[in-house]
């Protein structure tokens, strides 16, 4: 435990509210398995499509509730997310007063409004964690409920004044493989090296990245394609037509649905392309790898832009819209990042430099401290309840 919850009771239980994608229940997994160490209880209740935690921490319980979308398609979208939002207030309720924990903590995402919305009335705090540089819809409703919000940028947008001044920075956490990858030395490709690309869309890929990168790489100086091995994700039943022209054009080339070793593919690599997601965006800067980043264009208030423009503001990689995400333009680009290895270097320095090293741990700090302020004042909910 830090020196910043020395004194403080800590939470006895702690339950975490999440679900949806990895970019959610990636920073929750890790404040769980922070505060388990820290001899916290911890349960989680996420929605009925969450597959919790797995064998990783069995000893997170986990509850499944009803969640709807909070912006449904038409009218009977809007009225069916209601009824399931109305549903899993009310079982979430029943589970936080028979869980009898100390503080709630939502990741965003409508899977976690249920369990914040119920925790009104049972005495219980409430921490928000925003892992992008654009707060989330789920988190703008439920902002004005919280008594904290960690965000993993110092700079992000949609924030209410009213609500400024609940905010911490914590930073985003990120899978402790990957946060020790910051201790190894970036390894800077000589004139006659070989030059290790990945790209990666997302966990399902980008059909996009199908199409252009392959085309842009054999656009390059025939001797800078004789150099280049590519690990790159290729979505859907393509990958043979996609590897057919890397070898027409002499790239190496190792593609695949999914990457179930990132860690070491990340640890390899020279150049990250790849979209701009939260989890993304922080585990570039916590493994210090330059990268190139290609923002979803339908991302939700088009949030991953903002995540993209922050850590390239701080020199840690490059944004290229996907409007301007063609084979000529991002062969130029690479030529003049690979040809010049320097500035690859520089890029991986300053995304280390940007990383927030201990997230899980500070996001832990917050949570205790917040259970410490409530003292001998917290009632039982089921008094709460009353």
């Amino acid at each position: 435990m830090s020196r910043e919850t020395l004194g403080r009771a800590p939470p006895r239980r702690v339950i975490l509210a999440a679900g949806g994608t990895g970019g959610h229940m990636f920073p929750a997994q890790a404040l769980a398995r922070e505060l388990l160490g820290r001899g916290i209880e911890v349960a989680l209740i996420t929605d009925r499509r969450g597959g919790g935690f797995g064998p990783d921490l069995p000893q997170v319980e986990t509850h499944r509730i009803s969640a709807g979308a909070l912006a449904g398609r038409g009218a009977f979208g809007k009225l069916k997310g209601a009824l399931q939002l109305g549903l899993g207030v009310l079982q979430a309720r029943r589970l936080l007063k028979s869980l009898r924990g100390d503080v709630v903590v939502g990741f965003g995402g409508y899977a976690s409004v249920p369990t914040v919305l119920a925790s009104q009335g049972l005495a219980l705090r409430v921490v928000l964690h925003e892992q992008n540089a654009v707060l989330g819809r789920a988190n703008r409703l439920l902002a004005s409920r919280a008594d904290a919000i960690a965000t993993s940028f110092d700079q992000v947008d949609a924030i209410s004044e009213a609500a400024r001044a609940k905010v911490r920075v914590t930073g985003n956490p990120v899978r402790p493989a990957i946060a020790a990858l910051g201790r190894r030395p970036y390894a800077v490709p000589g004139e006659t090296d070989r030059l290790r690309l990945l790209a990666i869309g997302g966990s399902q890929g980008a059909t996009v990245f199908n199409e252009v990168i392959p085309a842009a790489l054999c656009r390059l100086p025939e001797g800078l394609r004789r150099r280049i091995e590519i690990s790159q994700q290729v979505r859907g039943a393509e990958p043979e037509a996609v590897a057919a022209v890397y070898r027409d054009c002499g790239i190496a080339c190792d593609l695949k649905g999914f990457f179930d070793d990132m860690p070491e593919r990340l640890a390899a690599a020279h150049l990250v392309i790849g979209r701009a997601g939260a989890s993304t965006v922080a585990e570039l800067a916590a493994a210090g790898r330059p990268g190139l980043m290609v923002p979803y264009p339908s991302a939700t208030d088009d949030h991953q832009t903002a995540n993209a423009q922050r850590l390239a503001e701080a020199g840690g990689g490059w944004v290229m819209p996907q409007s301007a995400f063609t084979a000529a333009n991002l062969a130029e680009r690479l030529e003049s990042l690979l040809f010049h290895p320097a500035l690859l270097a520089r890029a991986s320095r300053c995304a280390r430099a940007y990383a927030r090293d201990d997230a899980a741990a500070h996001l832990a700090d917050m949570v205790c401290n917040l259970s410490g302020d409530n003292g001998d004042e917290r009632r039982d909910p089921e008094e709460a309840a009353a």
